[in-house]
């Protein structure tokens, strides 16, 4: 290691840990390195904006923040709610199992945990609460566990970064996410269940069956974006970039002309919302552009993959040693800056031992969102008790069960990569 670039991530974990936005720090300590590396500073400017103008595939990330929000707003994400209710609401720990449940449909629609966690959830901790069978610390805990579920089933944001800095198919990265993401609910809907017949939680009122299919029918609607995507992607109809907008074109007929639920103050108040979003995931991505460069100018990743060559190191010992790293950065790092800073440089390594890229990306973000929910840094957590204002103190009590579970289902994915790229596969994969 060159001092400039010791000098570099002195400064970038100084000032991250000064409470600076990690975008900031990441640029600033770019700034550093190539001042006291003699370069010129307006390279960061070059490599930032090739990296911008040449990746067509971020222009998916606002289109996907687009949609999140408009299907967040009005009369869509009732419908959704209640379908999970009349779904799953009549066993025990019934709201439990919709707060699982509701994730899994939005996460069709969102690509965002944070997006899953402050619009939806918030609305079903507060069901929670009101029914009286469920603590203010459960409901919230539950509620931000089920939002890690949102970037791993299509669409996701994370996937899109991931395929940025691995050169991989996005794709087969949604297809590769679905039943991992579909793994992650079912264990969480078990320890739900578990927990509710220890503490025991009463049954809620079920939704008659003989309405199901109204209540079904007003949802339909919403359900089919998820089915559009995939089908403009693996139809060969539209590219993944391509595919963000039509959703985000659906979203918005969707909820302007379908259900009427959309007015144009509430739609300028969208777009400025998703503005502000897109222009904070922005920065971090620029400056991971920069700091990439960086890295490659070290020659880090290379390193990295003729250490690990050289001590013969097993694909499966590899891949259990970079989770636990990323496990414990989880708990100090956001996960762009965790799969735009930290996983490029392990993707050599996992071309060198034989690893599937499209495992390795879907394994690396469930992790990193399981790092979302993990104290003390624990994004969820912060978002929840923003919105809610539930105690931290009583979130962190109830989390660590659901952890487990998460963690657990993580152990799964890792040790049988066949969850992962059955579906791939199925489509075509030649990985």
């Amino acid at each position: 290691m060159t001092f400039e670039f010791f000098l570099c991530l002195a400064t970038l974990f100084v000032i991250a840990g000064m409470g600076a936005p990690i975008a900031h720090a990441i640029l600033i300590s770019s700034f550093v390195y190539l001042l006291a590396a003699g370069q010129n500073i307006g390279v960061a400017g070059k490599v930032l904006m090739d990296g911008l103008y040449q990746s067509y595939i971020l222009l998916a990330v606002p289109l996907f923040i687009v949609a999140a929000n408009i299907m967040n707003a009005g009369t869509v994400s009732d419908r959704l709610l209640r379908f999970c209710i009349a779904l799953v609401g009549r066993f025990r720990g019934g709201l439990g199992h919709v707060n699982v449940v509701a994730s899994l449909v939005f996460s069709g629609m969102s690509g965002s945990a944070v997006a899953d966690a402050a619009g939806i959830g918030k609305i079903i901790i507060e069901m929670m609460t009101k029914s009286g069978h469920y603590t203010r610390g459960y409901a919230a805990a539950i509620t931000a566990a089920s939002a890690t579920i949102g970037p791993i089933i299509p669409p996701s944001i994370p996937m899109v970064l991931y395929a940025l800095v691995s050169n991989t198919s996005i794709g087969y990265l949604f297809l590769a996410g679905i039943l991992p993401g579909l793994l992650m609910g079912l264990v969480l809907m078990t320890m739900n269940l578990w927990i509710s017949h220890r503490r025991g939680f009463s049954k809620e009122e079920p939704v008659p069956l003989s309405e199901f299919p109204l209540v079904t029918f007003r949802a339909f609607p919403a359900l089919l974006m998820p089915a559009i995507l995939l089908y403009g992607i693996y139809g060969g109809v539209t590219t993944p970039t391509e595919a963000a907008a039509v959703a985000a074109l659906y979203a918005l007929l969707l909820a302007a002309l379908f259900y009427r639920s959309l007015s144009l103050k509430t739609f300028y108040e969208i777009l400025v919302s998703s503005g502000r979003s897109s222009a904070a995931v922005g920065l971090v991505i620029g400056g991971a552009l920069i700091l990439n460069y960086i890295v490659a100018s070290e020659n880090i990743p290379g390193r990295v993959a003729g250490a690990l060559v050289g001590l013969d190191v097993s694909p499966i010992v590899f891949l259990l040693g970079v989770n636990v790293l990323i496990l414990l950065l989880g708990c100090l790092l956001d996960a762009s800056t965790i799969i735009l800073v930290i996983i490029p440089l392990f993707v050599p390594a996992c071309r060198e031992l034989g690893i599937d890229l499209v495992h390795f990306g879907v394994v690396a973000i469930v992790n990193c969102m399981i790092g979302l929910i993990t104290p003390p840094y624990g994004i969820l957590l912060f978002v929840i008790n923003a919105v809610t204002r539930i105690p931290l103190g009583e979130i962190i009590r109830e989390i660590w069960l659901f952890l487990a579970v998460l963690v657990f289902a993580l152990l799964l994915l890792i040790l049988f990569p066949d969850i992962t790229l059955w579906l791939p596969r199925l489509m075509g994969y030649a990985g």
